[in-house]
């Protein structure tokens, strides 16, 4: 289970004299890239593997998810002619887009801008004599950033609480760009805002673990700690394979 901090209000309002209880309402807001590093990868799961919808009727737990509720921000993956690996990747996240949207998610893109790390062999480096001795002084390799999907975030956020489209903004996201925009959707809007983060110990032994961000927990109204056991319950079963057999 969960650890589960804070508290899921109902409303009440009266009619004819008697009090109903009225569910709270929730829309999610899912950081696609950041849901990848934290919680899919770590636990080798592909996000067209996952169960996305399921996913959020467990994060809804029994509140109302209202209309255009279901928000997934991810950095789109550009094809590079004569790269395979891009055509693969690609292909992957068109399908788990076509999937989404069959369940009525809202996709919120933005580029992913390629950019030329490098890393100098020095002291810094373990082992770093005997990696120059072999003639390395750098290592280059390119990598691909999101721009703006925190942006993208923030104002949805803000937009749907001035309309008054939740009760609770369910927030699966570390990014820490976000915590001013939670603290003036919380306190100027008077909207609950619930932090969904992740604690996945690392196998492999490296120390890798994943954790949950100090900084949300102590900004959020309602703080829910997912484990590995949570993740892989919505991981889709593997397709079998289908042979063909020729006839002779």
């Amino acid at each position: 289970m969960p650890a589960l901090r804070g508290s899921v209000q109902d409303f009440f309002v009266m009619v004819d004299f008697k009090f109903y209880r009225m569910p709270t309402r929730v829309q999610i807001f899912i950081d696609g890239s950041n849901f990848h590093h934290l919680a899919l990868k770590p636990l080798g799961i592909q996000a067209i593997d996952f169960d996305f919808d399921a996913f959020a009727t467990f994060l809804a737990d029994g509140r109302v998810i209202t209309e255009n509720g279901k928000r997934f921000y991810i950095g789109t993956v550009r094809e590079k002619e004569g790269d395979e690996r891009s055509k693969r990747v690609m292909a992957r996240q068109v399908k788990l887009f076509n999937q989404l949207k069959k369940t009525v998610w809202q996709i919120k893109t933005s580029k992913l801008r390629e950019r030329t790390e490098r890393v100098v062999i020095d002291e810094r480096i373990t082992d770093y004599q005997k990696i120059k001795s072999r003639g390395v002084t750098e290592i280059v390799y390119k990598t691909f950033r999101e721009k703006g999907i925190d942006v993208k975030i923030a104002t949805d956020l803000v937009a749907a609480a001035l309309d008054d489209k939740y009760d609770t903004a369910i927030l699966v996201s570390s990014d820490t760009d976000l915590v001013p925009m939670v603290d003036w959707i919380r306190f100027r809007l008077k909207k609950k805002v619930e932090y969904v983060g992740f604690s996945i110990l690392d196998k492999s032994g490296n120390g890798n673990d994943v954790k949950p961000t100090q900084a949300l927990i102590s900004r959020t109204d309602i703080q829910r700690v997912l484990v590995e056991s949570d993740i892989k319950k919505f991981q889709l079963p593997i397709q079998p394979s289908i042979l063909k057999v020729s006839s002779v």
